[in-house]
């Protein structure tokens, strides 16, 4: 498998798939044009034209990250990033979204150690919108930085903090690592997220200063990527951003090398994780310097594959791990490379350690094959096809290698220096940084496992809320904060008008059959020399056989290790010499077999697809390392609050311990009794054309998709297949709390949810259009309430789902564990609200958003096959997108009322709440649903 780029940051991605000029392995040039000029002012303006779909990317990529920041006051940058969404001058409170979303459009931003980007993709006809937007919050953003809009901001930092750091396993581990390998001062000692201290102490004052002296024209790039008219464009961008005034000038940073005198040691015992993780890593160097490129090799040969030593004596030979990984990330001052080995359970880390110096051992007795380097560069064009497949792709892109390469044309360079590396390079960087140095090593064991730990490890320093003394910011009221108007040149309080809307048309879907009853869905989208296509068989979780789930899944993954004719080793390496990927899932009603490739190697994938699925291995080796591989991340996941939400939601839906109920992955028990037997009576029993489509979208055309799988299709034997009779019952009693004790949880994960039957897939389509502003937008009820009023959560939302057996609606979030009982009346009480009806304003507002989102919906081939698949598992007509958009513009207020009050009934729903319940269970009482249930997970 390709995994060399898989685990960079998005600063090196650049690696492999930002690359904008080179060669083929053809010839042929790979290429993307593109203009770039600057303003008086300093900002740098790249342009990119591409006309294929009436839509534009704005992308500003900032060159300031948390490595600008200083001790003391660190999460700065990224806190900015979350004010940048509030409002500015002349765009009101919380409009940001508000006006895009509208527009038909989507929008976010992102902080880096090393820069914070934003953008936009919108409808062509909303490009000035978007520009008017991203100017405003560049030069006319300062004065509305009030202290009551910065406190609501803290508070949702803090509870992002939690949700992504304190609150999941594993989350202090980095935390860890940059304390002990950077030294005090070092940009790169702290996390971007920021310290708890230093987000609570912060003051306006801070965040201003901060923002005065890095968010200036001439210290970013805007790229404008989609379908424009170049002038037209060029002078809305002087009419918006020229006038804003430059600043000092922002000199880039050296790099910042780092070195370890000794190894070293630490251990923290963790109270979300089950299972142990063994971390090492080693101080490297910095992006684009000559020996990141083959760190980014050996990371990969070291690690990537089912050849890579570490796999051989980690997972395979000694099993003590079911996966590991190694990878090489390099940021703008330093770099560092790191190995992580997720251990099974009750698996000693000392052992793990030794065993990653024997695959060291193994490396250097084996070395490194041309074939080992043709595999990781043949993958370079496709990934660089795959990452300009969207114009967000194209903008982000350019902005980045301008901001931190200093020329969007550094790409040639770039992939030269890819298409360097030889074998020595890779043998020297591994004597010069890894061979025989010092490292940081991390030991994170469950609490109470210390045996676990590797030896000689010291207690790592990590400060930790408690669930009963959390941080929460004073609430502020916003009267007499008065917000002066910086001058401009024209008014910028006056919302540039749309332009004509964009004709948008639906792609042109083919239909055809192939043999033995096959059905075949396609589009032609002949942009990119790509192909994507899945064979999509139903049955999937729905055939496991009783008390035995995840074979299903289990079954999907044994394809994929290896045929009657190749190892999964040489298996894996075909696959990677074409620079492909083929991967198989199952899900809960299919099993689905997906490749993703170069459309000139379309017939060599068939081939090999054949092969995977005609001739399996049932490998008893392999086959042991899989179900230990399920065995473990199951074990993790009963450490996860948010999976033991949805898991316990499942159970109270469908009876705990039914088909439905239980994950497709199975539960530990299951899985420790399926053996190969259960794979093989499976595939033979559940494997069959006709209950096959293809689903097939890219440079690819009906006569060619008939003739490439021809042969597939004709020996291809069909059997009858038999589907269980299953019956849901979507009667929900009255709505009742129950909580599932996670003691410690800084937040608390809610989960409300029931189940419905829609009489078909376009009522399905009508109850999630009157979903949109309860929770299925940004700006919908639930998020506004619960994270921009009260700041108890990074974010809330609600929404429909569907399958070919039921419908499912569920509203989450996760707060504030002293904001318990105040979130779950919120959400009592938005619901009870939203069924009584909501302003004409809001549906307007539903409609424009949804609808003029089509413009978005056609630009990937992930799109184009989403549509099929829809298509494919509803049995919808060639017309659905037109009766959707038809129900859309037709829906009245008193339509909306009624597909609230039939589908949105908080009065009868199951409310889970996963938290510490020493401090949150007995507050529930009061929420007007009784005493609450405890309950568990077996």
């Amino acid at each position: 498998m390709r995994t060399i780029y898989k685990f960079l940051p998005v600063t090196l991605l650049s690696l492999a798939i930002i690359v904008f000029a080179g060669c083929n392995r053809s010839g042929e040039e790979l290429s993307i044009d593109f203009e770039k000029y600057t303003l008086e002012n300093g900002l740098d303006v790249i342009l990119h034209q591409d006309m294929s779909d009436p839509i534009v990317a704005v992308a500003i990529q900032y060159h300031v990250g948390s490595n600008r920041e200083e001790p003391g006051k660190t999460g700065f940058a990224h806190l900015f990033e979350h004010m940048m969404f509030q409002q500015s001058e002349n765009v009101g409170q919380d409009e940001f979204f508000k006006k895009i979303q509208g527009a038909g459009g989507t929008l976010n931003g992102g902080t880096s150690p090393d820069g914070t980007i934003y953008f936009e993709v919108v409808p062509k006809n909303a490009a000035e919108l978007a520009l008017w937007l991203e100017s405003d919050r560049m030069g006319f953003l300062i004065n509305t930085v009030t202290q009551s809009a910065f406190a609501n901001q803290q508070d949702v930092v803090l509870n992002e903090k939690r949700q992504r750091v304190d609150n999941n396993p594993y989350g202090h581990n980095n935390y860890v690592i940059h304390k002990n390998l950077f030294p005090e001062g070092h940009p790169y000692n702290w996390q971007v997220i920021g310290e708890m201290e230093d987000l609570f102490n912060a003051t306006v004052y801070d965040v201003k200063e901060f923002h005065q002296k890095f968010y200036l024209p001439n210290n970013a790039t805007l790229v404008v990527a989609g379908d424009f008219e170049s002038d037209q464009m060029k002078a809305l961008i002087e009419k918006y951003f020229g006038e804003i005034p430059g600043g000092d000038k922002v000199e880039d940073l050296d790099p910042i090398p780092v070195t370890l005198d000794r190894t070293k040691r630490l251990y923290h015992e963790d109270n979300f994780a089950k299972t142990p993780l063994l971390t090492m890593v080693w101080p490297t160097v910095e992006q684009y310097h000559p020996d990141a490129y083959a760190l980014d090799f050996l990371a990969e040969i070291l690690g990537g594959n089912k050849k890579a030593p570490l796999y051989k004596e980690l997972v395979k030979e000694k099993q003590l791990s079911s996966r590991v990984s190694a990878y090489n990330y390099a940021m703008e001052l330093s770099g560092r490379f790191t190995i992580s080995v997720p251990a099974n359970a009750e698996t000693n880390l000392a052992n793990a350690e030794e065993a990653v110096f024997d695959a060291f051992k193994k490396f250097e007795t084996e070395g490194i094959t041309e074939t080992d380097l043709e595999k990781i560069k043949a993958g370079l064009e496709t990934d660089f096809y795959n990452g300009i497949s969207s114009v967000l792709g194209k903008s982000y892109r350019l902005a980045r290698y301008n901001e931190y390469a200093g020329d969007p044309d550094f790409v040639a360079e770039d992939i030269e220096n890819i298409k360097a590396v030889t074998i020595e390079d890779i043998e020297r960087v591994y004597d010069k940084y890894i061979k025989d140095k010092p490292f940081v090593l991390t030991s994170f064991v469950p609490k109470g496992k210390m045996e676990l730990s590797a030896n000689n490890c010291e207690k790592a320093k990590i400060v930790e809320e408690s669930a009963d003394n959390v941080y929460k910011i004073a609430e502020v009221t916003q009267e007499g904060e008065e917000i002066k108007k910086t001058p401009s040149s024209f008014d910028r309080s006056v919302e540039p008008e749309p332009g004509p809307e964009p004709v948008v048309t639906a792609p042109e879907v083919w239909k055809t059959s192939l043999e033995n009853k096959i059905k075949v869905l396609g589009i032609e989208h002949n942009e990119l020399p790509l192909v994507q296509y899945s064979i999509t068989m139903k049955g999937g979780h729905l055939l496991d056989p009783p008390n035995k789930s995840g074979v299903a899944s289990l079954v999907a993954t044994m394809l994929m290790e290896g045929t009657a004719n190749k190892t999964p080793e040489e298996l894996e390496e075909a696959i990677d010499l074409l620079g492909a990927d083929i991967w198989i899932r199952a899900d809960l009603e299919s099993i689905n077999i997906n490749v993703n490739a170069l459309a000139r190697n379309l017939n060599k994938t068939v081939e090999l697809v054949k092969e995977i699925l005609f001739e399996p291995r049932w490998d008893e080796e392999e086959f042991a390392i899989a179900k230990m591989k399920v065995i473990n991340n199951l074990k993790r996941n009963a450490a996860n609050p948010n999976y033991i939400a949805r898991q316990a939601l499942n159970n109270l839906l469908f009876g705990e311990g039914t088909l439905l109920a239980t994950s497709t992955s199975g539960t530990v028990e299951s899985v420790e009794s399926i053996t190969l037997e259960d794979l093989k009576n499976y595939y033979e029993k559940a494997f069959s054309p006709t209950v096959a489509s293809l689903l097939i979208v890219g440079d690819v055309d009906k006569p060619t998709t008939d003739k490439s799988f021809r042969t597939l299709a004709a020996e291809w034997t069909p059997r009858k297949i038999a589907f269980p009779d299953l019956e849901v019952n979507t009667e929900t009693p009255d709505s009742k709390i129950y909580f599932v004790d996670f003691p410690g949880a800084k937040q608390s994960v809610i989960r409300i949810g029931n189940l419905y039957q829609p009489k078909d897939h376009l009522e399905h389509y009508a109850a999630h259009v009157a979903n949109y502003k309860l929770g299925g937008a940004f700006n919908g009820r639930l998020n506004m309430v619960l994270r921009e009023e009260k700041g108890f959560t990074y974010g809330a939302r609600s929404g429909f789902d569907l399958n070919g057996l039921y419908g499912s609606f569920v509203a989450s979030s996760s707060v504030r564990s002293d904001a318990t009982l105040e979130s779950v009346e919120i959400f009592r009480d938005e619901m009870r609200n939203y069924r009584t009806g909501i302003p004409l304003e809001d549906l307007t507002f539903t409609k424009e958003a949804l609808l003029k989102s089509n413009a978005r919906n056609y630009e990937t081939l992930w799109a184009l096959q989403g549509m099929l698949r829809d298509i494919d598992e509803f049995d919808l007509p060639g017309d659905f997108i037109d009766r959707e958009q038809d129900l859309l513009r037709s829906m009245t207020l008193e339509e909306h009322i009624n597909l609230c009050q039939k589908f949105i009934n908080p009065e009868k729903m199951y409310y889970v709440v996963v938290g510490d319940a020493s401090t949150q269970l007995e507050p529930l009482e009061n929420a007007g649903f009784g005493k609450p249930e405890l309950i568990s997970l077996q």
